[in-house]
């Protein structure tokens, strides 16, 4: 296959705007965040750029989606440190990745992913990880879940990869359509955000003290820049500048305009008032949803999963606030069930012209397999990612420890973790040279509001 000037100029753009997304979600969880938190929540995305990007390049990659090393579960070290991966278009065993691309294009769009993917996890334990710890997990739970998996969806001789042709792989019927990563990325992480709540478990004060979003500004301006990088996300995954890119540009759209829409007239019905958070969350919810679906379906379709979806996590966050979940920015709600719902729409939806591939349609086309496909996929990934992460999160807990005192807790975790402070004022502390911050006492951080106030939902 020859390069071609236009799918490479696509899928540059496209592999930017799938970066640009990960300090866009900085900013929607740290406006959801109280202001003492703001910045070691915005710091936990931003980091795990550089901390992910590395283990990628040297041997991630090659893990995810270097030749099969049987059974479809795990790739090889033919490309680590991206040895012959290069200019030209290439992949294992003769297959390639992309139309008319970079074999090392593709390798850098997919790097994006890898690294936007634990930075969502980072939402269910919000204002209480300790740096240190998280840069460990983060580093191996990119290795030993996200990789993985990424190999199982991704990987055209993965077990589970709707092109796989490997034939040592388990033959358990499956082709899972995971167009831009559903189940890969948000049934991944969400479920990773299970394990992550019940072994940090909640904030000090949690159900007792307000605990509401600082800035909901920041919020709308990264739920802002993720809608525009999902572009990316989701019509960068046809791997080129095809038919099948647009229709996921514009189920993209629709689906989270629809999910806006609809989560904020559930939060006007059920909670007396359009919620400005709610629209951005919503519009989230619908990205996730649609992300699985987006080049299997049609438009009409898109708008039905963005509304569902919109309705579907409202309903799943109510729940976890009333229950007591602290799932601090409703990771497990937004991409845990907005993942299971876009997979299990994609099984239902799913339409053959839009993909061109002879088995891709869904239940409503009269295939109920594809349906039974991703119940399994769900099943599958869902307890792997959250056995993994349960028990990665419980060894670090017991050796270096995960949490913050209660102390630097109280404080926040912008002074006690990184010395530096978001906003200025005489509450938060005296700023000294070089950076650092003397805090205040712990007393000046309590609010004047009633202590039995319960919190709000974040979203």
């Amino acid at each position: 296959m020859e390069l071609d000037s236009g799918n490479i100029a696509w899928m540059l753009t496209a592999s930017a705007l799938v970066l640009f997304m990960t300090p866009g979600l900085g900013f929607f969880y740290g406006g959801l965040t109280r202001n003492k938190n703001v910045l070691a929540t915005i710091m936990q995305s931003f980091i795990t750029t550089g901390v992910v990007a590395i283990l990628w390049c040297v041997v991630g990659y090659s893990l995810a989606f270097g030749p099969d090393q049987g059974k479809g579960l795990i790739g090889n070290f033919d490309w680590v440190g991206l040895k012959n991966v290069g200019a030209d278009p290439g992949g294992p065993n003769g297959a390639v990745y992309g139309l008319g691309i970079p074999h090392l294009l593709f390798m850098s769009f997919q790097m994006m992913f890898a690294i936007i993917t634990p930075a969502l996890i980072t939402g269910a334990f919000a204002e209480r990880a300790k740096f240190g710890p998280f840069l460990i997990f983060t580093a191996l739970w990119s290795l030993l879940v996200y990789v993985p998996v990424a190999h199982w969806v991704f990987a055209y001789d993965g077990w589970l990869s709707a092109f796989s042709t490997n034939a040592n792989a388990p033959d358990i019927g499956l082709n899972s359509l995971d167009f831009a990563g559903g189940l890969a990325i948000h049934v991944n992480a969400g479920v990773a955000a299970v394990a992550a709540v019940l072994v940090f478990g909640k904030r000090k004060g949690y159900g007792k003290e307000p605990m509401e979003p600082h800035d909901i500004t920041m919020v709308v301006l990264g739920a802002a820049i993720l809608w525009v990088g999902w572009f990316g996300f989701n019509a960068g995954s046809a791997g080129g500048a095809t038919p099948q890119a647009v229709y996921a540009f514009v189920n993209t759209a629709v689906a989270a305009a629809t999910a806006g829409l609809a989560w904020t007239l559930a939060s006007w019905q059920f909670g007396g008032k359009p919620s400005v958070v709610g629209v951005a969350a919503g519009a989230v919810a619908g990205l996730v949803a649609i992300t699985p679906a987006s080049g299997y379906v049609m438009p009409m379709e898109a708008i039905a999963i963005g509304a569902i979806a919109g309705v579907l996590c409202y309903g799943a966050v109510r729940l976890r606030a009333k229950i007591g979940f602290d799932d601090s920015l409703d990771v497990v709600g937004v991409h845990g069930v907005g993942g299971m719902w876009g997979a299990l729409a994609t099984g239902i939806f799913a339409n053959k012209t839009v993909s061109g591939l002879a088995y891709a349609d869904g239940l409503f086309q009269g295939n109920w397999h594809r349906l039974t496909d991703a119940m399994v996929g769900i099943a599958v990934i869902g307890a792997y990612s959250f056995i993994v992460t349960f028990v990665l999160l419980k060894l670090l807990d017991m050796t270096i420890g995960i949490r913050v005192s209660e102390d630097e807790e109280e404080l926040g975790l912008d002074v006690t973790q990184h010395g530096e402070r978001a906003y200025t004022s005489d509450e938060a502390g005296v700023p000294l040279g070089g950076g650092t911050v003397l805090p205040a006492p712990p007393a000046t951080y309590t609010t004047s509001m009633p202590a039995q106030q319960a919190p709000r939902p974040t979203a």
